[in-house]
């Protein structure tokens, strides 16, 4: 398959290009960390490694443009870039970076749907996987952007899901609880630890993810 997956520098999004890579897809991958980007490049000749900033519409209609020229349309994009805010109170955490989160987190989804579904829809074919997470259909103090962020993309794929015709899908998947530098500055260290690393839950989740389709349409599901 052909793949696209944002936020491919870093946590679960690195560990899930490395696996699919493994795996015989051809990633399409997309981060704001050059000196990353460039090393992925090194080690997957095969794929293709993007300087984008989801949250900027331009950037992501450039990525899109290279990616299509380069590759053709993706059989499935993988939105996964997301940042967490500093855990805080609501009435604590500043307007910016409430702001700068959401931009990321909700409209960074929209934007890459907005660049890459007519090319899948012109196939009739094609998935969108929206990483969500279990703050996306449960809530914790001094999380409530991220939390507002991830109901926000169970409720934009709902929605795409309905949208979308015969022959595609739109799911929006908890990958659960992982030690990534997320958990970290939200868990104590001794807690976080005692989850799983990206590299052993990307393991499961890469046959699982792979193996969606558009019968799948409109889902809320858990990887394993």
């Amino acid at each position: 398959m052909l793949i696209w997956i944002t936020g491919c520098t870093q946590g679960l999004g690195l560990a899930l290009t490395e696996s699919l890579a493994k795996r015989g897809h051809t990633i399409i991958g997309c981060g704001r960390n050059e000196i990353a980007l460039q090393r992925l490049s090194e080690q997957m000749p095969n794929c293709l490694f993007i300087r984008c900033d989801v949250a900027e519409n331009e950037s992501v209609e450039s990525f899109a443009e290279e990616a299509l020229i380069a590759h053709g349309t993706p059989d499935m994009v993988i939105n996964n870039a997301a940042i967490i805010n500093d855990p805080a109170p609501l009435w604590e955490i500043p307007a910016d970076e409430f702001g700068h989160l959401t931009a990321v987190n909700i409209n960074g989804t929209a934007n890459v749907i907005r660049h890459a579904l007519p090319a899948m829809i012109a196939e009739n074919s094609g998935i969108v996987v929206n990483i969500s997470s279990g703050w996306g259909r449960s809530t914790s103090p001094e999380v409530a952007p991220y939390c507002a962020s991830k109901w926000a993309i169970e409720g934009l794929t709902q929605a795409l899901a309905q949208e979308l015709p015969e022959g595609l899908a739109a799911i929006a998947l908890n990958p659960g609880i992982i030690n990534t530098e997320m958990l970290r500055r939200c868990f104590p260290e001794d807690e976080a630890t005692s989850y799983p690393s990206p590299e052993i839950w990307a393991n499961t989740a890469a046959p699982f993810i792979e193996n969606l389709s558009a019968s799948d349409n409109g889902k809320a599901l858990t990887a394993p």
